[in-house]
């Protein structure tokens, strides 16, 4: 280690070293995801493309996170229309 130099973790990748994630994913939180869809396809559509009633029922961002956040098979299947139509660019 060079004098007056400090890492917390001498033996740590630099972040040129470290690999990229290749998970579309990454970094980005289920309200950005939510909002993302509602954006490109508006509640109504994407009620018919996931059949939730979340998204058909009075719909709105706060209730379906608070939905999608309990429910691991519909978040899936949003992340996989995510991942499909926004990320699959």
């Amino acid at each position: 280690m060079v004098e007056g130099s400090y890492s917390a973790r001498p033996n740590a990748p630099s972040p040129e070293q470290t690999p990229m994630s290749n998970d579309p994913l990454h970094g980005l939180t289920l309200k950005a995801i939510l909002q993302a869809l509602v954006d490109k396809h508006g509640w109504d559509r994407l009620g018919q493309l996931i059949a939730i009633r979340c998204f058909t029922h009075e719909p709105s961002v706060e209730s379906s996170l608070k939905f999608l956040r309990k429910t691991p098979w519909a978040r899936e299947k949003v992340e996989a229309l995510y991942i499909k139509d926004i990320a699959g660019r």
